[in-house]
């Protein structure tokens, strides 16, 4: 444990190599949730970043102790990326992120608190954006998200994945023209997405179906992360109308109205909606892309391991 230095009578500030990390914990795990996509290969990354930066002899101190831990764990996540993505190619149907959520909304009561505080949910973590950093090799977006998102120089993410600066340049440059080709257009009016949402919400639960077409882009994707653990569609459903009969299909068949709730949250730093039933039968967490009034992707995640972090019952 770091020893305490006294500033003032009665008010010890905690000094050393433990509040030096505290300092610099939540940007950590916001570059490793950005890296690996997953909650726990977040934690995991942390945790094992603490205990090198523990370890460390205390002479000479570490001139940047930012620096030096972002390094570290962006090291421990690009060795992790490329395992986690060998398991990721034998996946049951689409794989998606870990959801984050945070509220509150005008619709409901804050979320929990936990992970969500120690991430800022912004764009750059958004579950669409997040969809196409899966398809980038993991020194890609490596470099793209410590250049793009967190301004690492590029001597820094040199040292992380084991490159030479200017490799790492056109690494980040690759990635970056990738993300711009594929990243889908989004509305940046929050008002506007709610809205939408909202709309959604409103058609399914009241089985509408020209009102749910008439909020869906004819172009829509929907993506169902089930991981083969929960029944999920196992191949992106497209198109307006086959999206609109899926998900009054799932309502009917598999959804108990009775036990079941819906709630308004940020969902990746836009508003989304949750689904869980008070019987603990099912859950599940919905991120939409809304663009023009209509969205135009679903992003369903209902896979019960990628939903173990959320407090459902607080909700």
């Amino acid at each position: 444990m770091a020893a305490e230095t006294p500033t003032g009578p009665g008010t010890p500030t905690p000094t050393g190599r433990l509040a030096q990390f505290e300092e610099q914990r939540s940007r950590l795990w916001a570059v490793a949730y950005r890296i690996m996509g997953t909650v726990t290969d977040a934690d995991d990354a942390v945790q094992e970043t603490w205990l090198r930066w523990q370890g460390l002899p205390d002479d000479p101190p570490v001139a940047n102790p930012r620096g030096y831990l972002t390094t570290v764990v962006s090291r421990i996540c690009y060795d992790l990326l490329g395992s986690a993505r060998a398991r990721r190619e034998t996946y049951v149907g689409p794989w998606l992120p870990e959801p984050l959520l945070a509220g509150p909304t005008a619709a409901g009561p804050a979320a929990p608190a936990a992970p969500e505080d120690r991430v800022t949910l912004d764009e750059s973590v958004g579950m669409a954006l997040m969809t196409v950093l899966e398809r980038l090799t993991p020194a890609e977006r490596t470099a793209f998200v410590l250049h793009d998102v967190f301004a690492v120089p590029f001597p820094e993410i040199a040292e992380a994945v084991g490159r030479t600066p200017e490799s790492v340049r056109q690494l980040a440059s690759r990635a970056r023209k990738r993300v711009r080709a594929e990243a889908p257009r989004r509305t940046v009016d929050r008002a506007e997405h709610q809205r939408t949402v909202e709309a959604f919400l409103s058609a399914v639960m009241g089985g509408d179906f020209g009102a749910l077409l008439a909020v869906l882009d004819p172009e829509v994707v929907w993506r169902s992360d089930g991981g083969g653990k929960v029944s999920s569609a196992r191949r992106p459903v497209l198109g307006r109308d086959k999206v609109a009969r899926f998900v009054l299909g799932l309502i009917t068949r598999s959804i108990d109205p009775s036990t079941t709730r819906f709630a308004v949250r940020d969902v990746n730093g836009a508003t989304g909606l949750v689904y869980y039933d008070t019987a603990g039968r099912q859950a599940g967490v919905l991120a939409f892309t809304v663009h023009g009034g209509r969205i135009t992707e679903v992003d369903a995640v209902t896979n019960p391991d990628k939903l173990g972090h959320l407090d459902f019952d607080s909700m």
